[in-house]
Protein backbone atom coordinates (compact mmCIF):
# COMPACT_ATOMS: atom_id res chain seq x y z
CA UNK A 1 0.00 0.00 0.00
CA UNK A 2 0.99 3.58 -0.44
CA UNK A 3 1.63 5.96 2.40
CA UNK A 4 -2.03 6.89 2.57
CA UNK A 5 -3.46 3.40 2.69
CA UNK A 6 -5.14 1.83 5.66
CA UNK A 7 -3.64 -0.86 7.84
CA UNK A 8 -4.67 -4.37 8.66
CA UNK A 9 -6.37 -9.94 8.74
CA UNK A 10 -6.69 -12.49 9.82
CA UNK A 11 -7.95 -15.61 9.05
CA UNK A 12 -12.23 -17.53 8.33
CA UNK A 13 -15.67 -18.87 7.74
CA UNK A 14 -16.99 -22.18 8.81
CA UNK A 15 -17.54 -25.03 6.39
CA UNK A 16 -19.44 -28.24 6.56
CA UNK A 17 -18.47 -31.73 5.61
CA UNK A 18 -14.98 -32.02 4.29
CA UNK A 19 -13.81 -28.73 5.72
CA UNK A 20 -14.18 -30.20 9.22
CA UNK A 21 -12.02 -28.49 11.80
CA UNK A 22 -10.58 -26.13 9.23
CA UNK A 23 -13.72 -24.06 9.45
CA UNK A 24 -12.83 -23.25 13.00
CA UNK A 25 -10.00 -21.05 11.92
CA UNK A 26 -10.02 -17.31 11.13
CA UNK A 27 -8.78 -13.95 9.79
CA UNK A 28 -8.96 -10.36 10.42
CA UNK A 29 -10.56 -7.23 9.83
CA UNK A 30 -11.58 -6.05 6.40
CA UNK A 31 -11.81 -2.56 5.36
CA UNK A 32 -11.99 -1.24 1.88
CA UNK A 33 -8.56 -1.48 0.38
CA UNK A 34 -8.85 1.78 -1.57
CA UNK A 35 -10.25 3.84 1.24
CA UNK A 36 -8.81 7.16 2.29
CA UNK A 37 -7.78 8.02 5.79
CA UNK A 38 -10.11 10.63 7.24
CA UNK A 39 -8.48 13.65 8.88
CA UNK A 40 -7.65 12.68 12.46
CA UNK A 41 -6.04 14.35 15.42
CA UNK A 42 -2.32 13.64 15.71
CA UNK A 43 -1.55 10.55 17.78
CA UNK A 44 0.91 10.67 20.67
CA UNK A 45 4.56 10.51 19.72
CA UNK A 46 5.98 7.00 19.42
CA UNK A 47 4.66 3.93 17.66
CA UNK A 48 1.18 5.27 16.96
CA UNK A 49 2.16 8.75 15.93
CA UNK A 50 1.93 7.96 12.22
CA UNK A 51 -0.72 5.24 12.16
CA UNK A 52 -4.30 6.35 11.63
CA UNK A 53 -6.39 4.51 14.25
CA UNK A 54 -9.29 3.91 11.93
CA UNK A 55 -7.12 2.32 9.27
CA UNK A 56 -8.23 -1.01 7.95
CA UNK A 57 -6.98 -4.28 9.30
CA UNK A 58 -6.42 -5.58 5.79
CA UNK A 59 -4.70 -2.64 4.20
CA UNK A 60 -5.44 -0.19 1.46
CA UNK A 61 -3.69 0.96 -1.64
CA UNK A 62 -4.52 4.59 -2.02
CA UNK A 63 -6.68 7.39 -0.73
CA UNK A 64 -7.52 8.76 -4.13
CA UNK A 65 -10.04 6.04 -4.97
CA UNK A 66 -12.88 7.11 -2.71
CA UNK A 67 -14.47 10.41 -3.81
CA UNK A 68 -17.31 9.99 -1.35
CA UNK A 69 -15.14 10.91 1.64
CA UNK A 70 -16.36 13.83 3.73
CA UNK A 71 -15.04 17.26 2.78
CA UNK A 72 -12.17 18.58 4.85
CA UNK A 73 -13.00 21.46 7.19
CA UNK A 74 -9.37 22.45 7.61
CA UNK A 75 -6.42 22.56 5.21
CA UNK A 76 -5.27 19.08 4.33
CA UNK A 77 -2.15 18.05 6.20
CA UNK A 78 0.86 16.66 4.39
CA UNK A 79 0.72 12.84 4.09
CA UNK A 80 2.41 11.11 6.98
CA UNK A 81 4.91 8.38 6.47
CA UNK A 82 3.26 5.04 7.05
CA UNK A 83 4.30 3.26 10.22
CA UNK A 84 5.45 -0.28 9.28
CA UNK A 85 4.74 -1.97 12.63
CA UNK A 86 1.12 -3.02 12.08
CA UNK A 87 1.87 -4.11 8.54
CA UNK A 88 4.54 -6.45 9.93
CA UNK A 89 2.02 -7.81 12.43
CA UNK A 90 -0.59 -8.30 9.72
CA UNK A 91 1.59 -10.34 7.42
CA UNK A 92 2.87 -12.64 10.15
CA UNK A 93 -0.67 -13.25 11.39
CA UNK A 94 -2.09 -13.97 7.95
CA UNK A 95 0.72 -16.47 7.35
CA UNK A 96 -0.32 -18.23 10.58
CA UNK A 97 -3.90 -18.30 9.32
CA UNK A 98 -2.87 -20.15 6.18
CA UNK A 99 -0.70 -22.57 8.16
CA UNK A 100 -3.47 -23.29 10.65
CA UNK A 101 -6.02 -24.13 7.97
CA UNK A 102 -3.58 -26.37 6.12
CA UNK A 103 -2.66 -28.40 9.20
CA UNK A 104 -6.20 -29.72 9.72
CA UNK A 105 -5.87 -32.96 7.69
CA UNK A 106 -2.74 -33.88 9.67
CA UNK A 107 -4.04 -33.26 13.20
CA UNK A 108 -3.79 -36.96 14.03
CA UNK A 109 -0.03 -36.35 14.33
CA UNK A 110 1.10 -34.99 17.70
CA UNK A 111 3.52 -32.49 16.17
CA UNK A 112 0.81 -31.05 13.93
CA UNK A 113 -1.70 -30.84 16.77
CA UNK A 114 0.85 -29.07 18.99
CA UNK A 115 1.54 -26.36 16.42
CA UNK A 116 -2.17 -26.03 15.74
CA UNK A 117 -2.91 -25.44 19.44
CA UNK A 118 -0.08 -22.91 19.71
CA UNK A 119 -1.37 -20.93 16.72
CA UNK A 120 -5.04 -21.05 17.65
CA UNK A 121 -4.50 -19.91 21.21
CA UNK A 122 -3.58 -16.40 20.10
CA UNK A 123 -3.74 -15.67 16.37
CA UNK A 124 -7.49 -15.00 16.11
CA UNK A 125 -7.66 -13.15 19.44
CA UNK A 126 -4.83 -10.90 18.23
CA UNK A 127 -6.60 -10.32 14.93
CA UNK A 128 -9.65 -9.20 16.89
CA UNK A 129 -7.63 -6.95 19.22
CA UNK A 130 -6.08 -5.13 16.28
CA UNK A 131 -9.47 -4.92 14.59
CA UNK A 132 -10.89 -3.31 17.74
CA UNK A 133 -8.01 -0.86 17.95
CA UNK A 134 -8.51 0.18 14.35
CA UNK A 135 -12.26 0.58 14.93
CA UNK A 136 -11.92 3.26 17.62
CA UNK A 137 -12.91 6.13 15.33
CA UNK A 138 -14.87 4.14 12.79
CA UNK A 139 -18.10 6.06 13.27
CA UNK A 140 -16.50 9.49 12.88
CA UNK A 141 -17.28 9.85 9.17
CA UNK A 142 -19.86 8.87 6.58
CA UNK A 143 -17.12 7.38 4.42
CA UNK A 144 -16.34 4.90 7.19
CA UNK A 145 -19.95 3.85 7.77
CA UNK A 146 -20.33 3.28 4.02
CA UNK A 147 -17.74 0.54 4.42
CA UNK A 148 -20.22 -1.54 6.38
CA UNK A 149 -21.62 -2.42 2.95
CA UNK A 150 -18.72 -2.38 0.52
CA UNK A 151 -16.11 -3.98 2.79
CA UNK A 152 -18.30 -6.51 4.61
CA UNK A 153 -21.55 -7.27 2.83
CA UNK A 154 -20.19 -7.34 -0.73
CA UNK A 155 -17.09 -9.50 0.01
CA UNK A 156 -19.27 -11.75 2.17
CA UNK A 157 -21.71 -12.48 -0.66
CA UNK A 158 -18.91 -12.91 -3.21
CA UNK A 159 -17.00 -15.35 -0.99
CA UNK A 160 -20.15 -17.29 -0.04
CA UNK A 161 -21.08 -17.85 -3.68
CA UNK A 162 -17.48 -18.46 -4.74
CA UNK A 163 -16.78 -21.15 -2.17
CA UNK A 164 -20.15 -22.80 -2.73
CA UNK A 165 -19.28 -23.06 -6.43
CA UNK A 166 -15.80 -24.37 -5.62
CA UNK A 167 -17.14 -27.09 -3.31
CA UNK A 168 -19.69 -28.07 -5.95
CA UNK A 169 -16.97 -28.31 -8.61
CA UNK A 170 -15.04 -30.64 -6.29
CA UNK A 171 -17.96 -33.05 -6.09
CA UNK A 172 -19.75 -31.81 -2.99
CA UNK A 173 -23.46 -31.05 -2.81
CA UNK A 174 -24.44 -27.49 -3.73
CA UNK A 175 -25.01 -25.56 -0.51
CA UNK A 176 -25.49 -21.82 -0.10
CA UNK A 177 -26.91 -20.48 3.16
CA UNK A 178 -26.34 -16.77 3.66
CA UNK A 179 -27.13 -16.81 7.39
CA UNK A 180 -24.65 -19.61 8.10
CA UNK A 181 -21.24 -18.34 6.91
CA UNK A 182 -19.01 -20.86 5.18
CA UNK A 183 -15.46 -21.39 6.39
CA UNK A 184 -13.51 -18.13 5.94
CA UNK A 185 -16.59 -15.95 6.00
CA UNK A 186 -17.39 -16.15 9.69
CA UNK A 187 -14.94 -13.35 10.49
CA UNK A 188 -16.58 -10.90 8.09
CA UNK A 189 -19.94 -11.23 9.83
CA UNK A 190 -18.52 -11.25 13.35
CA UNK A 191 -16.50 -8.12 12.63
CA UNK A 192 -19.55 -6.43 11.14
CA UNK A 193 -21.51 -6.97 14.36
CA UNK A 194 -18.57 -5.97 16.55
CA UNK A 195 -18.33 -2.71 14.64
CA UNK A 196 -22.06 -2.11 14.89
CA UNK A 197 -21.75 -2.49 18.67
CA UNK A 198 -18.79 -0.08 18.92
CA UNK A 199 -20.81 3.02 19.96
CA UNK A 200 -22.27 1.06 22.89
CA UNK A 201 -18.87 0.02 24.21
CA UNK A 202 -17.42 3.49 23.81
CA UNK A 203 -20.18 4.95 26.02
CA UNK A 204 -19.60 2.51 28.87
CA UNK A 205 -17.51 3.41 31.91
CA UNK A 206 -16.05 -0.09 32.27
CA UNK A 207 -16.46 -1.87 28.92
CA UNK A 208 -13.76 -4.52 29.37
CA UNK A 209 -15.20 -6.12 32.57
CA UNK A 210 -18.66 -6.11 30.98
CA UNK A 211 -17.35 -7.78 27.81
CA UNK A 212 -15.51 -10.42 29.87
CA UNK A 213 -18.66 -11.15 31.87
CA UNK A 214 -20.66 -11.61 28.65
CA UNK A 215 -17.91 -13.86 27.28
CA UNK A 216 -17.95 -16.04 30.38
CA UNK A 217 -21.71 -16.37 30.70
CA UNK A 218 -22.11 -17.08 26.98
CA UNK A 219 -20.74 -20.52 27.82
CA UNK A 220 -24.00 -21.38 29.55
CA UNK A 221 -25.96 -21.04 26.31
CA UNK A 222 -26.08 -23.07 23.12
CA UNK A 223 -25.53 -20.08 20.84
CA UNK A 224 -26.36 -20.71 17.21
CA UNK A 225 -23.65 -20.30 14.61
CA UNK A 226 -26.05 -18.35 12.41
CA UNK A 227 -24.55 -14.98 11.52
CA UNK A 228 -21.44 -16.06 13.49
CA UNK A 229 -23.07 -15.05 16.78
CA UNK A 230 -21.23 -17.83 18.62
CA UNK A 231 -17.89 -16.28 17.63
CA UNK A 232 -19.22 -12.76 18.24
CA UNK A 233 -19.60 -13.56 21.94
CA UNK A 234 -16.64 -15.93 22.14
CA UNK A 235 -14.11 -13.32 20.99
CA UNK A 236 -15.90 -10.21 22.24
CA UNK A 237 -13.43 -9.29 25.05
CA UNK A 238 -10.55 -9.08 22.59
CA UNK A 239 -12.41 -6.60 20.39
CA UNK A 240 -13.35 -4.40 23.34
CA UNK A 241 -9.78 -4.51 24.68
CA UNK A 242 -8.61 -3.30 21.28
CA UNK A 243 -11.18 -0.49 21.41
CA UNK A 244 -9.82 0.88 24.67
CA UNK A 245 -6.15 0.55 23.75
CA UNK A 246 -4.10 3.64 22.90
CA UNK A 247 -0.84 4.01 20.94
CA UNK A 248 1.10 4.38 24.18
CA UNK A 249 0.05 0.88 25.21
CA UNK A 250 1.82 -0.53 22.16
CA UNK A 251 4.82 1.64 22.92
CA UNK A 252 5.05 0.09 26.39
CA UNK A 253 5.73 -3.24 24.70
CA UNK A 254 8.84 -1.81 23.05
CA UNK A 255 11.07 -2.25 26.11
CA UNK A 256 13.89 -4.72 26.44
CA UNK A 257 12.67 -6.35 29.64
CA UNK A 258 9.20 -6.76 28.07
CA UNK A 259 10.72 -8.39 24.99
CA UNK A 260 12.70 -10.83 27.13
CA UNK A 261 9.62 -11.69 29.17
CA UNK A 262 7.64 -12.07 25.93
CA UNK A 263 10.16 -14.53 24.50
CA UNK A 264 9.95 -16.59 27.71
CA UNK A 265 6.14 -16.44 27.54
CA UNK A 266 5.98 -17.78 23.99
CA UNK A 267 8.52 -20.50 24.76
CA UNK A 268 6.46 -21.55 27.75
CA UNK A 269 3.31 -21.53 25.65
CA UNK A 270 5.04 -23.70 23.06
CA UNK A 271 5.92 -26.18 25.79
CA UNK A 272 2.32 -26.32 26.98
CA UNK A 273 1.13 -26.76 23.39
CA UNK A 274 3.50 -29.70 22.91
CA UNK A 275 2.17 -31.29 26.10
CA UNK A 276 -1.46 -30.82 25.03
CA UNK A 277 -0.65 -32.02 21.51
CA UNK A 278 0.55 -35.34 22.90
CA UNK A 279 -2.59 -35.75 24.98
CA UNK A 280 -6.21 -36.44 24.14
CA UNK A 281 -7.13 -32.84 24.95
CA UNK A 282 -10.01 -31.49 22.87
CA UNK A 283 -9.46 -28.65 20.41
CA UNK A 284 -12.91 -27.15 21.02
CA UNK A 285 -11.85 -24.49 23.57
CA UNK A 286 -9.43 -22.92 21.08
CA UNK A 287 -12.24 -22.07 18.66
CA UNK A 288 -13.83 -19.62 21.14
CA UNK A 289 -17.35 -20.69 20.22
CA UNK A 290 -18.45 -23.77 22.15
CA UNK A 291 -20.69 -23.90 25.21
CA UNK A 292 -19.85 -25.73 28.42
CA UNK A 293 -22.29 -28.45 27.32
CA UNK A 294 -20.52 -28.86 23.98
CA UNK A 295 -17.22 -29.31 25.81
CA UNK A 296 -18.71 -31.73 28.38
CA UNK A 297 -17.77 -29.43 31.26
CA UNK A 298 -19.57 -28.50 34.45
CA UNK A 299 -20.37 -24.81 34.81
CA UNK A 300 -17.55 -24.13 37.27
CA UNK A 301 -14.99 -26.04 35.20
CA UNK A 302 -16.20 -24.23 32.10
CA UNK A 303 -15.88 -20.80 33.71
CA UNK A 304 -12.39 -21.67 34.94
CA UNK A 305 -11.32 -22.94 31.52
CA UNK A 306 -12.65 -19.88 29.67
CA UNK A 307 -11.01 -17.47 32.11
CA UNK A 308 -7.71 -19.34 31.95
CA UNK A 309 -7.80 -19.40 28.15
CA UNK A 310 -8.58 -15.68 28.06
CA UNK A 311 -5.54 -14.90 30.22
CA UNK A 312 -3.27 -17.22 28.24
CA UNK A 313 -4.44 -15.78 24.93
CA UNK A 314 -3.89 -12.19 26.05
CA UNK A 315 -0.42 -13.04 27.34
CA UNK A 316 0.54 -14.60 24.01
CA UNK A 317 -1.03 -11.74 22.03
CA UNK A 318 0.99 -9.07 23.81
CA UNK A 319 4.13 -11.21 23.75
CA UNK A 320 3.78 -11.55 19.99
CA UNK A 321 3.22 -7.81 19.58
CA UNK A 322 6.31 -7.08 21.66
CA UNK A 323 8.54 -9.24 19.46
CA UNK A 324 7.35 -8.14 16.02
CA UNK A 325 9.89 -5.81 14.36
CA UNK A 326 8.98 -2.11 14.50
CA UNK A 327 10.89 -0.96 11.45
CA UNK A 328 10.76 -1.70 7.75
CA UNK A 329 11.27 -5.35 6.81
CA UNK A 330 11.18 -7.26 3.54
CA UNK A 331 7.58 -8.28 4.30
CA UNK A 332 6.22 -4.90 5.44
CA UNK A 333 4.69 -4.10 2.05
CA UNK A 334 3.11 -7.56 1.89
CA UNK A 335 1.25 -6.74 5.10
CA UNK A 336 -0.71 -4.05 3.27
CA UNK A 337 -2.60 -6.60 1.14
CA UNK A 338 -3.61 -9.27 3.64
CA UNK A 339 -7.25 -9.13 2.49
CA UNK A 340 -6.29 -11.08 -0.61
CA UNK A 341 -4.37 -13.72 1.30
CA UNK A 342 -7.28 -14.18 3.67
CA UNK A 343 -10.03 -14.50 1.10
CA UNK A 344 -8.07 -16.39 -1.56
CA UNK A 345 -5.95 -18.87 0.38
CA UNK A 346 -8.96 -21.10 0.95
CA UNK A 347 -9.02 -22.00 -2.74
CA UNK A 348 -5.68 -23.87 -2.90
CA UNK A 349 -6.11 -25.20 0.64
CA UNK A 350 -9.58 -26.60 -0.09
CA UNK A 351 -8.40 -28.14 -3.36
CA UNK A 352 -5.41 -29.72 -1.60
CA UNK A 353 -7.70 -31.25 1.03
CA UNK A 354 -10.23 -32.58 -1.46
CA UNK A 355 -7.57 -34.04 -3.72
CA UNK A 356 -5.84 -35.76 -0.78
CA UNK A 357 -2.56 -33.91 -1.23
CA UNK A 358 -2.39 -33.27 2.52
CA UNK A 359 -3.07 -36.90 3.38
CA UNK A 360 0.33 -38.19 2.29
CA UNK A 361 1.79 -40.29 5.14
CA UNK A 362 5.09 -38.40 5.30
CA UNK A 363 3.22 -35.17 6.07
CA UNK A 364 1.91 -36.64 9.33
CA UNK A 365 4.97 -35.91 11.42
CA UNK A 366 7.52 -33.20 12.29
CA UNK A 367 8.95 -33.13 8.75
CA UNK A 368 5.47 -32.76 7.34
CA UNK A 369 4.69 -29.88 9.71
CA UNK A 370 7.81 -28.08 8.50
CA UNK A 371 6.93 -28.71 4.85
CA UNK A 372 3.34 -27.52 5.25
CA UNK A 373 4.41 -24.44 7.21
CA UNK A 374 7.04 -23.47 4.63
CA UNK A 375 4.62 -23.99 1.74
CA UNK A 376 1.92 -21.93 3.45
CA UNK A 377 4.37 -19.14 4.19
CA UNK A 378 5.28 -19.05 0.49
CA UNK A 379 1.59 -19.08 -0.46
CA UNK A 380 0.93 -16.13 1.87
CA UNK A 381 3.73 -14.19 0.17
CA UNK A 382 2.29 -14.84 -3.30
CA UNK A 383 -1.24 -13.86 -2.26
CA UNK A 384 -0.02 -10.59 -0.73
CA UNK A 385 1.90 -9.50 -3.83
CA UNK A 386 0.71 -6.37 -5.69
CA UNK A 387 0.19 -8.49 -8.81
CA UNK A 388 -2.38 -10.60 -6.94
CA UNK A 389 -4.28 -7.49 -5.97
CA UNK A 390 -4.21 -6.25 -9.55
CA UNK A 391 -5.77 -9.49 -10.79
CA UNK A 392 -8.50 -9.84 -8.15
CA UNK A 393 -9.27 -6.27 -7.14
CA UNK A 394 -12.27 -6.01 -9.43
CA UNK A 395 -14.07 -8.84 -7.65
CA UNK A 396 -12.87 -8.42 -4.05
CA UNK A 397 -12.91 -4.63 -3.97
CA UNK A 398 -15.57 -3.45 -6.41
CA UNK A 399 -16.09 0.30 -6.38
CA UNK A 400 -19.56 1.17 -5.13
CA UNK A 401 -19.44 4.95 -5.20
CA UNK A 402 -22.69 4.93 -7.21
CA UNK A 403 -24.47 3.35 -4.24
CA UNK A 404 -24.08 6.29 -1.84
CA UNK A 405 -25.35 9.83 -1.77
CA UNK A 406 -22.65 12.46 -1.79
CA UNK A 407 -22.32 14.44 1.45
CA UNK A 408 -24.16 17.73 1.37
CA UNK A 409 -21.97 20.54 0.14
CA UNK A 410 -19.79 18.29 -2.01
Amino acid sequence: MSDTRSSFPVSAPRSNGSQSAASEAPPAETERVGAPWPQVAPAPQGWGAQQAPEASFWGAEGAQERPEAEPEEEPKAAPRKREPYLDNVKFLLIALVVVGHSLVPTLNADSSKSLYIFIYTFHMPLFVIVSGYLSRNFWNSNAKTNKLVDTFVVPYVIVEVGYAALRFSLGQKWSLTIIDPAWLNWYLLALLFWRLSTPVWKRMKHPVPVAIAIYLFAGFSQISGDFSMDRFFGLLPFFVIGLVMQPEHFEMLNRMWVKILSAVTLLGAAGVAVFLGHSKYSLKPFYFKHSFQDMDLSWYMGLGLKMGLLIASLAMCFAFLALVPRGETWYTDLGTRTLYAYLLHGIPVLIAKEQGWLDLPWLHGPLGVLAISASCFALAIVLCLPETRTVFKWVLEPRLTWLYRRPSGS
